[in-house]
């Protein structure tokens, strides 16, 4: 069944979802492991507190995955929400802007504020592209998956089920999107709610 659905003939844009996931792999895995990893072990104590943050904040990718490979219309709503909070999340703490701008040029500065402006262009870019697709959180699971418009944004999550868990069911796999989710927006609303509040644009409340 999941190999008939790969196979099927898609709609025009199928090409880009699929260039926007191996996009994604490298923006928001790849490379910002290997700037964490980097910036450890520089000790640049600025950068791995902004990437440690980011880490938190795009995990709402990896739950949309799991949303995803469910078929769960609320996946088309976080996959919106957590590109629009990836650049916000990187540029919003005044403290660590400041101390990564004052940090000698080197290297690793260069590759990480590269990084940076990379996955804000791709992340909004990503979003608004996205939006359109909204109206798929209002239909059934049976709809998205009979509707190639929707379709064609769960074909890479299946294919990652397909290697990664292919002895899980979707409604399991749904199941772990779900409590992600629900953690998720725990912890957010509790820096809305509570920490913004008292600590403002300081990520180390200073």
């Amino acid at each position: 069944m999941l190999s008939l659905l790969l196979a099927a003939t898609g709609p025009w844009f199928q090409p880009l979802v699929w260039m926007d996931y191996r996009l994604s792999v490298l923006l928001t895995i790849s490379i910002p492991l290997v700037v964490l990893i980097w910036a450890v072990v520089a000790k640049a104590e600025a950068i791995v507190r902004l990437s440690i943050i980011y880490w938190r904040v795009a995990s709402l990718l990896a739950i949309t995955l799991y949303l995803m490979m469910a078929a769960l219309p609320v996946s088309f709503v976080s996959s919106v929400i957590a590109r629009a909070l990836i650049p916000a999340s990187l540029w919003f703490w005044e403290d660590l802007n400041e101390e990564i701008a004052d940090r000698p040029q080197s290297p690793l500065k260069l590759a990480f504020t590269a990084w940076r402006w990379a996955i804000t262009v791709y992340s909004g870019l990503g979003a608004l592209a996205q939006l359109p697709f909204l109206s798929c959180a209002f239909k059934s699971q049976i709809q998205i998956i009979d509707e190639p418009f929707c379709r064609v944004w769960l074909d890479p999550p299946w294919l990652y089920k397909q290697m990664f868990h292919p002895t899980a069911t979707p409604q399991f796999l749904g199941f772990l999107g779900l409590i992600g989710l629900g953690i998720y927006v725990i912890y957010l609303s509790y820096f809305v709610l509570i920490r913004l509040g008292k600590n403002g644009r300081s990520a180390t409340g200073n």
